[in-house]
């Protein structure tokens, strides 16, 4: 991958992801400052667009999907009442974990397994999980591995990288019952009820220690499609002269050298704006928002689609569109990193006269790398997805640009891209998968294991359910989810000798 253009998709994706939105300065029309908007927060959105302003007359999807679902100010993720109304059959959508428990018991017997095949270490384990919702996959996994003492007790601490207090709250109710929460210089902090070791809540896993000593096994369920893309387009060249500036996230900068007419096809982004049919002519059933396509160069399209020869690929066929979420590999790489340490290097500083900088490790290579990644999440296996944005909300599918903040937006995940950042930002890991869901857990056993529940249970009603939900987790047809939802996994390098369980290994004892 070219450096350059790592370095820089990470600056953009971190200073996007701190920045809110700035409402323009413009002035409002009348039809604009009247109308009933379906949110507050499309109100808060429609005001840093200004369909009338041609310097901020739109935003990357990536910034429209962070602040609809992380916002403060009326995120889906961070302000809904208690969380309760997102997950379940009450709430918009239901995941695994939560159709049966046996999805987060095969969880926790494949970490068992995996802390076997890598030699039974008895101190330093740690799990962490990203994205949690409301605890179950985490809780399910803990009443599990509680049944394996040796590797309990080699547990320091469960760690729950959550931005919204409501669900932390849940999480909290659920993994660690009456027991008190504390705050922490990092967090919170309470116990857990199942296996007595410290569950520990940050904001960002960049929050969390890096140690050479720790073998973290990280979970990420249906986080990844949570992560904010940026799409773009290929665009055959135009003869006319490019613009003599370009939009940030800051507002319009300057080129000190314009770009000269183009002479091949060129990404453009495709962007969020208002509609002016419905915020300027008010017509009723329009939606508020529309995707449109960039008519020059963003930042983003100059440097995202350049991080990978995949994307490049597809530059030169005008009409080629891909969606890019620079976030993802940002956490791939994060997970790949705790497990194998870093291949990367930064120059130190150097003395007046020295004829060389000397590189320096920015996080040295462990010792030996440890650990383990579980990425379960819905996308495609080997292509890179395209028109994949949607919207869910009562478990239905609706426009993604609609009602923000009371929409559950996400995009398919591109595996492939999880597996280059891993691999880029470690010489420590090698990645297996993405293998569908259904034959990741019928290896594992999921019919013997719910053959053996439905034993002990006698209510009919509950017996269907377990029935019904095992068998849609593997089904491959219809409604099931065997099939689009898929498994990767990232595990220490060991030259490809041993495949984990699932993903075309067995399980050594």
């Amino acid at each position: 991958m070219n450096h350059v253009a790592k370095r820089t998709v990470t600056r953009l994706a971190r200073n996007y992801r701190s920045q809110p939105l700035r409402p323009s300065l413009w002035r409002c029309s009348s039809t604009f400052a009247d109308r009933e908007w379906s949110t507050p927060l499309a109100k808060t959105l429609a005001e840093a667009i200004k369909v009338e302003s041609p310097t901020t007359g739109s935003i990357s999807i990536a910034a429209f999907m962070r602040q609809v679902l992380t916002s403060p100010e009326g995120g889906y993720y961070t302000t809904r009442s208690g969380g309760t109304e997102v997950f379940g059959k009450k709430g918009d959508f239901i995941t695994s974990p939560e159709i049966t428990q046996v999805f987060g018991e095969l969880v926790g017997i494949w970490t068992v397994a995996e802390w076997i095949a890598q030699g039974r270490k008895r101190t330093g384990i740690e799990l962490m999980e990203v994205g949690p919702g409301k605890g179950t996959l985490m809780d399910d996994i803990l009443r599990t591995i509680g049944n394996f003492k040796s590797f309990s007790s080699a547990i320091e601490a469960i760690y729950l990288v959550e931005a919204s207090p409501a669900l932390r709250e849940i999480q909290k109710q659920l993994l660690c019952g009456d027991a008190p929460m504390e705050e922490t210089e990092i967090g919170h902090k309470s116990i857990s009820k199942h296996i007595g070791k410290p569950v520990i809540w940050v904001e960002d896993i960049r929050l969390l220690p890096h140690s050479e000593d720790k073998t973290p096994f990280i979970f990420a369920h249906e986080f990844f499609d949570a992560l904010p893309i940026h799409a773009f387009q290929s665009v055959a060249p135009s003869p006319e002269q490019q613009p003599k500036e370009i939009n940030t996230p800051t507002g319009p900068i300057k080129l000190d050298q314009p770009q000269k007419p183009a002479t091949t096809p060129q990404w453009r982004e495709l962007m969020v704006s208002l509609n002016p049919k419905a915020v300027v002519d008010n017509i009723k059933d329009e939606p508020e928002f529309k995707l449109t396509l960039a008519k020059a160069s963003t930042p983003s399209s100059l440097v995202i689609p350049e991080i990978s020869d995949r994307y490049k690929a597809l530059k030169s066929l005008p009409g080629s569109t891909i969606e890019v979420s620079p976030e993802s590999r940002i956490y791939a790489a994060e997970f790949a990193r705790r497990i194998g340490g870093s291949s990367q290097t930064k120059v130190a500083p150097t003395t007046p006269g020295s004829r060389a900088s000397s590189a320096v490790p920015m996080m040295p290579l462990k010792r030996k790398p440890s650990g383990a990644a579980l990425i379960m999440d819905y996308g495609t296996s080997d292509t890179i997805p395209v028109n994949s944005l949607r919207g869910i909300k009562q478990h239905q599918k609706v426009p993604p640009l609609s009602s923000p903040g009371q929409v559950d937006v996400s995009a398919d995940v591109d595996f492939t891209a999880l597996a280059e950042a891993a691999i880029d930002a470690s010489k420590g890991v090698e990645v297996h998968g993405p293998v569908e869901q259904g034959d990741f857990l019928l290896s594992l056993g999921i019919a013997e294991r719910a053959e053996q529940l439905l034993k002990n249970i006698k209510d009919e009603e509950r017996r269907k359910n377990l029935e019904s939900g095992w068998k849609r987790l593997v089904d491959k047809g219809g409604n099931g989810m065997g099939k689009i939802y898929k498994v990767l996994a990232i595990i220490p390098e060991n030259d490809g000798k041993r495949r984990p369980v699932g993903l075309g290994g067995g399980i050594s004892l």
